[in-house]
């Protein structure tokens, strides 16, 4: 730890990665590790708590739920409708030919199954399923290789992160868990969000599909800004005051089934 006194933000930034590394957090370890008072402990845990980072218990604190709790791509049904308006919505924005990026995530993977074989693209993409699609409708894709997450069938790690900088396509469609108007937007996986990251180098127009049930909300590792987004494509369900958020950052918004951008 530096000798400095550490800011509450890096406090809790250390606490998050304890919870990871450890599984728990004891409140009178960390006052000791941080030279603060329990008090200041107590306060930055009810804030990661009222984030919905952690779960606070008796002496200190565990993750909110087990990493392995994450639903399995293939089993993510919720919102189907959604992000099949989405996918259709995002359509438009495919170039009629050259490079694409497709992150991992069900919106994306809707994107891939509709994606028109008659653009003479080709498509880069970590995820598997998305593979899969591409394949069967006879759409060029190359694979960006790497550690395969069972929770998401997306590859991830070092081999992906050195593929992606290698790399310059014309497009990236991607997804995210959650989107925060102060804290940016964010994925339950650290090694998932560093290749998202890196995905937003690789593009010269990054497009977010992201259904409106996840805007306000946060999760765990930070993968992009609100300033990393060209474009939102998001559904009907848009909440006004988010489209507000949304346009005052600069983010060309666009809502399935109304065909022109805000």
């Amino acid at each position: 730890m530096s000798d400095r006194p550490l800011f509450a933000d890096e406090r809790q930034s250390e606490v998050l990665r304890l919870l990871t590394a450890e599984r728990r957090v004891e409140s009178a370890r960390l006052a000791e590790l941080f030279a603060v008072s329990a008090e200041s402990v107590r306060k930055d845990l009810a804030q990661l708590e009222a984030r919905g980072l952690l779960r606070r218990v008796h002496g200190g604190a565990v993750p909110v739920a087990r990493q392995s709790d994450e639903v399995q791509v293939g089993e993510r049904t919720g919102r189907a409708t959604e992000k099949s308006a989405i996918a259709r919505q995002a359509l438009h924005l495919v170039p009629d030919g050259g490079t694409v990026l497709l992150d991992a995530g069900t919106t994306t993977l809707r994107l891939a199954e509709l994606l028109p074989a008659d653009r003479d693209l080709v498509v880069y993409t970590n995820s598997l399923p998305v593979m899969s699609a591409l394949l069967a409708r006879d759409v060029g894709v190359v694979s960006l290789g790497g550690r395969v997450r069972r929770e998401t069938m997306a590859s991830v790690g070092p081999l992906t992160v050195e593929a992606l900088a290698g790399i310059n396509v014309d497009v990236a469609f991607l997804g995210t868990n959650a989107l925060s108007f102060t804290r940016g937007l964010t994925t339950p996986d650290v090694d998932e969000a560093q290749v998202k990251h890196e995905m937003l180098a690789a593009a010269r127009q990054r497009v977010f599909l992201v259904d409106s049930g996840k805007l306000g909300t946060e999760s765990l590792a930070r993968h992009a800004g609100l300033d990393d987004v060209d474009v939102l494509v998001t559904d009907a369900g848009l909440r006004p005051e988010h489209r507000q958020q949304l346009v005052a950052a600069d983010v060309v918004v666009e809502v399935a089934g109304e065909g022109t951008p805000s």
